[in-house]
């Protein structure tokens, strides 16, 4: 039994999902807060990095490549269109498929973006020390690893 003023713990509070999600969310407000004035979110700048280095990737194999729905990516990808720092060409292979190729602008936007992305990096190993920034890196890679043939249906519960 509970004592009086004691609140009860939420059932989410060992959950690795949440604690992942929330580690995401505060990761990702630093690298947006120093990307912001290239007019850039760290979601942007991932894509046109991998834009840039996977140069005609089509969505479907860049959302595989970024563990996104392609839907998701699409929806990412909308502001970086209409700011033609990336083009849907045709293939040249297969008219009816599309490419993703970074524009001159793209190139440029990456270029510039690219020391604020490497403040971000820095002040996060920073905070996170010396070891701990590895070692998470680390730990992140063998868990993408282990969990990219996982993708299947969820576990169910005993009944």
């Amino acid at each position: 039994m509970r004592s009086r003023g004691t609140p009860a713990e939420p059932q989410s509070v060992g959950c690795t999902c949440l604690r992942l999600r929330k580690a995401s969310r505060r990761v990702s407000q630093i690298y947006d807060r120093a990307l912001e004035p290239c007019g850039l979110t760290v979601t942007q700048y991932g894509l046109l990095g991998h834009i840039a280095a996977l140069d005609g990737i089509g969505i479907g194999a860049l959302a595989a490549k970024m563990v996104m729905d392609p839907t998701t990516l699409t929806r990412n990808l909308k502001p970086l269109l209409g700011q033609a720092l990336v083009v849907l060409a045709p293939d040249p292979a297969d008219r009816r498929a599309r490419r993703l190729k970074l524009t001159d602008d793209g190139r440029r936007r990456l270029a510039r973006a690219k020391p604020a992305w490497k403040s971000a990096q820095l002040y996060l190993e920073q905070v996170l020390g010396k070891s701990d920034a590895p070692a998470l890196n680390a730990v992140l890679d063998r868990a993408l690893a282990r969990l990219a043939d996982a993708s299947g249906p969820a576990p169910r519960s005993a009944p």
